[in-house]
């Protein structure tokens, strides 16, 4: 049973997902994401044509929420320095100072990082992994929450730097989004013109403080042993017979943190203090198809990372 303080900060970000749902028609899915990863301390990597409004959606939480937004737009120039910051001379006092990137906010959106180059892709490794950023011998910590949400488009790749595995395995969920159906279209064109006309409806607004406590409510939310042990049991069936004939590198424990995270958080929003084997169908494919790479020759044959999670999904028993 939660208490006054947990129900009321529960209401709070129930009511948020309300608020956002009503703004991004037909992104239900991608909304629960990004609250999963909120309340988790994950970071978020979406996918998906032009014009699905992933930076909107993005902009609507940091918009509701009462922390600090920086947003990056990527391209091949940008520098590891233009992300976490550098050292800069100051003549008045003769010593180097740090000037903080926009990583030092609590909301940073990297816009189509993929267009970014390598380097400054890894410079976002130390941030999403230990939340600090290191100049020189110096150490910075991030602040707390610090939660990076990523976007990048899937179907342009001229000029663009795949992510590498490393860098995939740092989101907690990898969110792939397809075109609206007519009526979810048509809703969206009704949505944006009574926008133009009347504004958009004020957010309800979500504290920090409101953020911290329901991350350690989720904390609460009860696995139980069998459940755990489906968790487990999707990961390693990624390093068995007969699916790791498919894959080159299977999904790391990590992979398992990961699922667990996001059922309990998942629990939470739907108002459940216990997990079930429903959340972890819900968010598999998200939370452990980026994390696995597949042999070549597999990729030849036209399989796909989501496709060899749902033959494992679909192979293994809940209990």
């Amino acid at each position: 049973m939660l208490d006054q303080k947990s129900r009321a900060c529960f209401e709070q970000i129930s009511a948020l997902r309300e608020w956002l749902e009503a703004g991004l028609i037909g992104s239900e899915t991608l909304i629960e994401r990004l609250l999963i990863c909120l309340l988790t301390g994950g970071h978020l990597l979406i996918e998906g044509p032009p014009g699905l409004a992933k930076t909107r959606a993005v902009k609507l939480l940091a918009y509701a929420l009462g922390g600090s937004f920086a947003r990056v737009q990527s391209t091949p120039d940008l520098l590891p320095a233009d992300l976490t910051g550098t050292d800069v001379f100051n003549p008045e006092t003769g010593r180097f100072t740090f000037a903080p990137g926009p990583v030092f906010h609590n909301l940073v959106l990297v816009d189509e990082i993929n267009r970014a180059p390598p380097k400054t892709q890894s410079a976002l490794l130390e941030a999403m992994a230990e939340a600090q950023v290191t100049s020189g011998s110096t150490t910075h910590a991030l602040p707390n929450p610090f939660f990076v949400i990523a976007t990048q488009n899937g179907i342009e790749h001229e000029g663009t730097f795949p992510l590498p595995e490393a860098q995939l395995d740092r989101f907690l969920l990898h969110v792939l989004l397809s075109q609206p159906d007519l009526e979810t279209e048509r809703r969206i064109l009704d949505l944006v013109e009574n926008e133009r006309l009347a504004g958009e409806p004020e957010p309800p607004e979500v504290a920090i403080e409101t953020v911290m406590r329901a991350r350690a409510d989720v904390d609460q939310v009860f696995l139980s042993p069998a459940l755990r042990d489906y968790i487990v049991r999707l990961v390693v069936a990624t390093r068995t017979p007969p699916f790791d004939g498919q894959i080159e590198h299977a999904v790391s424990p990590r992979g398992s943190l990961a699922l667990a995270a996001s059922a309990r958080a998942r629990a939470y929003l739907s108002g459940r203090d216990h997990a079930t084997p429903d959340d972890v169908t819900a968010v598999v494919h998200d939370a452990l198809a980026h994390r696995l790479v597949l042999r070549w020759s597999s990729v030849a044959e036209g399989v796909t990372p989501r496709g060899v999670i749902s033959d494992i999904h679909d192979a293994i028993a809940p209990l």
